[in-house]
């Protein structure tokens, strides 16, 4: 069992399902000028938020999450399950005069999504100890724009590997901010526009990252991910199902799974196929946190999916 220090948002999240395409209702020509109104079949509140979803997937993978992360004044229940899941809360900060951060989720029937995003409490700079001395490894996932750069100085300062994700957080960084997140980091997570933002606010294209960098880990959606070191590179499929319910928290499950491999010490390309079975068990359930699985049956879709071995 690893140890994984986890900073990034904690929150609700609020679902909402769209019945039609958003394309459907954005005239290219009015573009300036935006005044949509979108009629919503579902709605449910979730836990969520970039860490707790992670550590809520790293618990089911038989791992112990370590969340460094700023909560606020509605975070009672949040606590009160994270005790239910015998996921630590020793570690995290509370601000009692602003609530959790929350996100206004709308899927269409493409799984594409809009998201307004507050950060409430997590936006708030993160003070506490970080407590590092039995971390194996650590991820900076989204979270307040003021984080970021203490947390990646603390890793340094400790020698602890750590992955660098700043997702939703790219545009309220500087491209300074980026470059130094990078700098060091053994993984670069991001999807295919994220890095592509990445690269406009660094100046630094892929090949440049990898002289600061170990490897990027470029995710593809459906057409699953894209592993970059500077011995090259390596595309891993993605898996698929025929039930998809809800595409939210997708990501922070593959990361989950991903920092699983790695921590066991898999090759990268089998870290990635590890993170796509569990992002796809998140995505046949409703929300971020009410999937379940065990490693047996994680097993039993990984080997059918890739046609290998399991490798944990």
């Amino acid at each position: 069992m690893a140890c994984i220090l986890i900073s990034g948002s904690l929150g609700y999240d609020r679902i909402m399902d769209f019945p039609g395409y958003f394309k459907e209702h954005f005239l290219p020509n009015q573009l300036h000028n935006i005044n949509v109104s979108f009629p919503i079949k579902t709605l449910s509140e979730n836990f969520g938020g970039t860490a707790g979803n992670i550590a809520y997937n790293l618990k089911l993978l038989g791992e112990e999450p370590d969340m460094h992360v700023t909560a606020g004044s509605d975070f009672d229940r949040y606590r009160a399950r994270l005790r239910d899941l015998r996921i630590s809360t020793e570690h995290i900060q509370i601000t009692p005069t602003k609530p959790c951060s929350f996100a206004n989720i709308m899927t269409d029937k493409a799984n594409n999504q809009i998201t307004a995003f507050y950060p409430g409490a997590s936006h708030e700079p993160y003070v506490s100890d970080i407590r590092h001395e039995t971390a194996h490894v650590a991820i900076i996932a989204a979270g307040s724009s003021t984080d970021p750069l203490s947390f990646v100085r603390a890793y340094k300062a400790a020698k602890i590997p750590y992955f660098f994700d700043p997702a939703q957080q790219i545009p309220d960084l500087t491209g300074d901010a980026l470059r130094r997140g990078i700098d060091g980091a053994h993984i670069v997570f991001g999807n295919d526009y994220e890095f592509k933002m990445m690269t406009e606010m660094t100046g630094w294209q892929e090949e440049d990252m990898l002289d600061h960098a170990q490897a990027l880990v470029i995710t593809l959606g459906e057409k699953g991910s894209r592993i970059v070191t500077p011995e090259g590179q390596w595309p891993v499929h993605a898996a698929h199902s025929k039930t998809i319910v809800d595409p939210t928290g997708a990501g922070d499950a593959f990361r989950a799974g991903f920092i699983k491999g790695y921590v066991n010490n898999l090759p990268l390309p089998q870290c990635s196929k590890l993170g796509s079975i569990v992002a796809i068990h998140a995505i046949e359930a409703y929300g971020t946190q009410n999937h379940r699985f065990t490693m047996e049956s994680l097993g039993k879709r990984y080997e059918a999916v890739y046609g290998e071995t399991f490798p944990l």
